[in-house]
């Protein structure tokens, strides 16, 4: 069987109306499928997915009064864990350098706290959150991979574990700073429809 990607990557939200207006709104993508799975023992579950590109889907669920799952949880997983940002990510491709270098504008024209373009060498990166907290990355290759050095496990890096919360912990900062200027709760903040901006 010859691979073909992912077919959808599933995650949780608390607020699905903020998270379907940033995806839908903000990241562009496009709704292809909306369902409500009603539990048997009280409460329900509203699921939707979205077109990433390629026919590559990524989901939300919203539990809502189900017993047995809590009111409160992190949905933005690292923070939950207690592990830095970069642990638990989702990179979306931008094609190109100058791709990568105009989503970054875009997005930060529509109020999201984005970090300068980082060079890894191989690839470069963009990083930022959405509302539920979840780190998320916009990335390009800039040359080939998979050399012999590329699979050999080696340092290549070296930083501290501060260093590697840092990125995340001034992304979380500057988001919420964003919303309180705008009366609003990092984790139910949006874009567009009523001058809400993440």
């Amino acid at each position: 069987m010859s691979h073909k990607g992912f077919s959808h990557l599933g995650l949780s939200t608390r607020d699905l109306d903020s998270t379907r207006d940033f995806y839908e709104h903000v990241m562009g993508f496009t709704v292809v499928r909306c369902d409500i799975i009603k539990i048997a023992e009280g409460g329900q579950i509203r699921h939707i997915f979205f077109d990433t590109g390629r026919d590559q889907l990524i989901a939300f669920m919203e539990p809502q009064g189900v017993p047995g799952i809590p009111v409160e949880y992190d949905a933005g997983i690292n923070a939950g864990l207690g592990v830095p940002g970069s642990f638990y990510h989702f990179a979306f491709e931008a094609g190109s350098v100058a791709a990568l270098e105009a989503k970054r504008q875009e997005l930060l024209a529509k109020g999201v706290a984005v970090t300068d373009i980082v060079d890894h060498e191989w690839a470069q990166s963009i990083y930022f959150l959405d509302p539920n907290g979840i780190s998320l990355e916009y990335c390009c290759l800039t040359r080939d991979i998979g050399t012999a050095d590329d699979v050999t496990m080696q340092v290549r890096v070296e930083r501290s574990e501060q260093a590697m919360r840092q990125r995340w912990d001034r992304l979380r900062e500057a988001s919420s700073a964003l919303a309180s200027s705008l009366g609003l709760q990092a984790s139910s903040s949006t874009n567009l429809g009523g001058g809400k901006r993440w």
